[in-house]
């Protein structure tokens, strides 16, 4: 058992690696799921222990697999079908409820769905307007409901549009894909990738089971105004603005649009003394440059 105590991620991706590597730093041993045989090559090279887990390959033992977890991190996307970990492991992730300390479920706050463009707070009802996002409000109540089965001390994140190294408007900008698409009134919230895992650190140091936060940073902003700092910062000229309803996008691409809402980040502030590394996309896209 690493000193701190072990952490257990139901899907190992972008988020989940960047708490990872904090907390290996630390002592904590890590332990983490993948789809593919390459991805647990990756995660092994990262010095955490990959488990094979997908929608259709359980964990070969999933008792032996979460033994010893004192952390528990959910950021498996659900399905048509629900939730994969409960649908596969449910009794297991019960059975090691009590001896974990802390567990953290990565939702999203399009489960608000579409507010016009007016503040929402966890205490807002939810109103998924796109079949992904009711999905992910149907996985946080299974989660609730398996919390007060079993004692598990869940704690539910609802992240805005996630970007970091490799994932940015630079990088758009840089390669084409960037585009500035105006929709009027369209306003979107947004996290850079370290500031998630300063806002799960926060909680794992300050536990309190049953609370959900919004993660985002301070500055919702329409995605245009975004895309066109990114080039001012590559000294570049802005892409030219297409308005939605000309614009060529895919139906997932589109979905994105269908909602608009300023979403508040007061309660990770207050409750858990989040100083964000990256307060808007302004001070994030800065600090990417030099990832380019």
């Amino acid at each position: 058992m690493g000193g701190k105590g072990r952490l257990f991620c139901f899907g190992c991706g972008y988020s989940a690696r960047v708490l990872a590597s904090r907390l290996k730093a630390q002592g904590f041993e890590v332990a983490g799921t993948c789809r593919t045989a390459e991805g647990a090559a990756r995660l092994r090279a990262e010095g955490i222990e990959p488990f094979i887990f997908g929608n259709d390959h359980p964990l070969a033992d999933p008792a032996a697999a979460l033994s010893g977890t004192t952390h528990l991190l959910i950021s498996t996307p659900p399905t048509e079908a629900g939730d994969p970990v409960l649908a596969a492991h449910r009794e297991a992730v019960k059975a090691a409820a009590p001896e974990i300390r802390w567990a953290g479920y990565l939702s999203t706050t399009g489960v608000y769905g579409d507010r016009q463009g007016e503040w929402v707070s966890e205490e807002t009802p939810l109103d998924p307007n796109v079949a992904r996002s009711d999905r992910r409000a149907s996985a946080e109540r299974e989660w609730q409901e398996l919390a007060g089965e079993s004692g598990l001390p869940l704690h539910i994140f609802r992240l805005a549009g996630i970007y970091g190294p490799g994932r940015n408007q630079l990088k758009g900008v840089m390669d084409g894909t960037a585009k500035r698409i105006v929709k009027e009134g369209q306003i979107f919230s947004r996290i850079h990738v370290e500031d998630i895992a300063n806002v799960l650190e926060a909680s794992m140091a300050k536990p309190n089971p049953g609370a959900i936060y919004n993660v985002c940073d301070d500055e919702p902003a329409p995605a245009p105004e975004v895309v066109a700092y990114a080039a001012e910062l590559l000294g570049r000229p802005p892409p030219p603005e297409i308005p939605f309803e000309e614009a060529d996008l895919s139906p997932m691409a589109r979905s994105f649009y269908m909602a608009s809402r300023r979403v508040s980040n007061a309660r990770m502030h207050e409750e858990l003394g989040v100083e964000l590394s990256y307060p808007t996309y302004r001070e994030g896209l800065k600090a990417l440059l030099a990832t380019l």
